[in-house]
């Protein structure tokens, strides 16, 4: 058994991560950040738990269309196949990250 504490974590560049546990179709990731991701679309499903700082998830619609969330401590966003999603910490953030092995 392990025993995480996220605010112990910081990587040694944005989006590092810390792997948690990987199932035959998902990957659980501790990822520690205060740069933004760049945008893109996942090839699966993807489950974001914010657990420390401030993130601004940027959302971008078929039409082009661009609108964002501001997620606090335990707020979570799923993505599902072929949404296209930017986050962007607002500060430090540790997030916790589900999605399939190999998923951008």
């Amino acid at each position: 058994m392990r025993h995480i504490q996220p605010s112990q974590f910081t990587g040694n560049r944005p989006w590092a991560a810390l792997d948690i546990e990987r199932f035959d179709a998902a990957t659980v990731r501790l990822h520690w950040t205060d740069e933004a991701y760049i945008w893109h679309v996942n090839d699966g499903p993807e489950v974001f738990a914010l657990l420390t700082g401030a993130v601004r998830m940027h959302i971008r619609d078929a039409a082009g269309d661009e609108t964002h969330i501001d997620m606090a401590p335990g707020d979570i966003i799923h993505c599902t196949e072929g949404d296209e999603h930017r986050a962007e910490p607002l500060e430090p953030s540790r997030i916790l990250v589900v999605e399939r092995p190999g998923s951008v």
